[in-house]
């Protein structure tokens, strides 16, 4: 069975809510406005009672035969309405006049006595008229309460209306950016990612569109990276299998003669295939949370001394200076030495490649709040601004200076910074072209 529409359970839930309020309204407006009407017409009844009952006694000069006296309400008629329920009782609250299940005679209690009006002639008060009952309704009065009875029920019906009508319109306002969001949902599911949706509110929902729209971009640049990344792992691959195919078949149709320098070569094509392999492999574990460290606790100086004897030969060869700063309140931290040293390695190497002949590298560790602080500091050629953002991407190529080597696999900057964050630190860079770039790393002692 098919539910019904968002649109139409909103309609009959305001619908459903303008009803039972204006239904609400219309019965105890009804209850309220009746009780006040008899209140008000007894409270008119016992007045005119009570001025007619004052002008017997001015008349007579007593009470005597008051009992006997006929009496209709004033307003009233017909049979049903021509004994107003009123009592009427001396200065010392003795009946005179009664009505079942009162007796003349009888004494009214002080309670029920100062509920009464008083009867006064020429200023002297000669009786008391009290209030019994409510007095039959008379056929105005009747007329009266049933017209006021179907315009409230009219008013009941028009706010109806207007709660349909404002429930349709309010039911659509707010359905409107949902079907926007579930037709671009849609185009995403089919592979149409970058799909957008207008924000038109800074509520809830506008809130939704705009998460939607930054998911939608997320989603559309993960994509692309995808779809760059494939290409860039099948060109990295090409360029080494083209080589070794190359050789091969070389050496198979007897054009080449294998030679020390032929199987070298072949050796080190093989070589950075494996070296792209085991990053690739890398990456993808970090990507899916199976990386696993071994962590320690390691002195951060230790592990910068270690990097820096294995890089020594490799600077002095560029003749690049290879300096060592370590502060000594650095203190042990807990970490898996041999992936930092990775870490260390690739930003250590990159800084002396891309480091001209006279320059210098840094290695420096400083105690952090928290943690520690490792830096590697070249006086290199640098990184252009709009470049910086990007070198932690996979297989990204900034300009000449920072193109990817021979011997790189284009995924070391992209690893080292998957290895730090999953230490729970971050790795940054600074860099101002034709001076040097400052790559940092984070950690705090877990």
């Amino acid at each position: 069975m098919k539910l019904p529409s968002l649109t139409l359970k909103l309609t009959l839930a305001f619908l459903i809510v303008g009803l039972s309020g204006a239904v609400l309204v219309a019965l105890f407006s009804l209850r309220n406005t009746t009780t006040a009407f008899d209140r008000f017409r007894a409270d008119q009844s016992v007045q005119g009672f009570a001025e007619d009952m004052a002008d017997y006694y001015e008349r007579r000069g007593s009470w005597v035969g008051v009992e006997n006296l006929a009496m209709r309400g004033r307003g009233s008629n017909g049979p049903a309405a021509s004994q107003p329920p009123h009592i009427l009782a001396d200065a010392n609250g003795v009946i005179l006049r009664a009505i079942p299940p009162y007796q003349a005679g009888q004494r009214l209690s002080p309670a029920l006595l100062a509920q009464g009006l008083p009867v006064e002639v020429e200023e002297k008060a000669v009786g008391v008229v009290v209030n019994v009952g409510n007095p039959n309704r008379t056929a105005q009065d009747r007329l009266f309460l049933a017209q006021l009875g179907r315009a409230l029920l009219q008013a009941a019906a028009g706010a109806t209306l207007f709660a349909l009508l404002l429930g349709l319109g309010l039911a659509r306002t707010l359905t409107r950016p949902l079907l926007a969001l579930t037709a671009a949902a849609r185009r995403i599911a089919g592979g149409d990612f970058g799909q957008p949706v207008a924000v038109e509110s800074s509520d809830e929902i506008g809130q939704l569109a705009g998460a939607f729209n930054q998911m939608s971009s997320e989603l559309a640049r993960a994509a692309h990276l995808r779809r760059q990344m494939t290409a860039d792992i099948a060109h990295e691959l090409r360029s080494p299998l083209s080589v070794l195919m190359g050789y091969t078949e070389s050496l198979a149709d007897g054009v080449l003669q294998p030679s020390p320098a032929i199987l070298r070569a072949m050796h080190e094509e093989s070589r950075l295939l494996s070296h792209l392999v085991d990053d690739l492999r890398t990456l993808s574990l970090a990507d899916a949370g199976e990386l696993t460290l071994n962590r320690q606790l390691t002195a951060p100086a230790e592990l910068l001394k270690r990097v820096a004897a294995s890089f020594a030969s490799k600077a002095a060869a560029k003749g690049v200076e290879l300096r060592l700063e370590t502060s000594p309140e650095l203190a042990p931290v807990s970490l898996d030495p041999e992936r930092i040293v990775q870490v260390l390695g690739n930003l250590v190497g990159n800084a002396i490649r891309y480091t001209p002949a006279g320059g210098v590298v840094t290695l420096r560790g400083l105690a952090a709040q928290g943690g520690i602080l490792l830096q590697v500091v070249d006086t290199g050629s640098g990184i252009a601004p709009e470049q910086l953002p990007y070198i932690f991407e996979r297989f990204y190529k900034a300009d000449t200076a920072r193109t990817i080597d021979e011997t790189e696999s284009g995924l070391g900057l992209s690893i080292a910074k998957s290895l730090v964050e999953l230490h729970g630190g971050t790795l940054t860079a600074e860099s101002v072209a034709g001076r040097g770039t400052v790559m940092s790393i984070q950690m705090g002692n877990v």
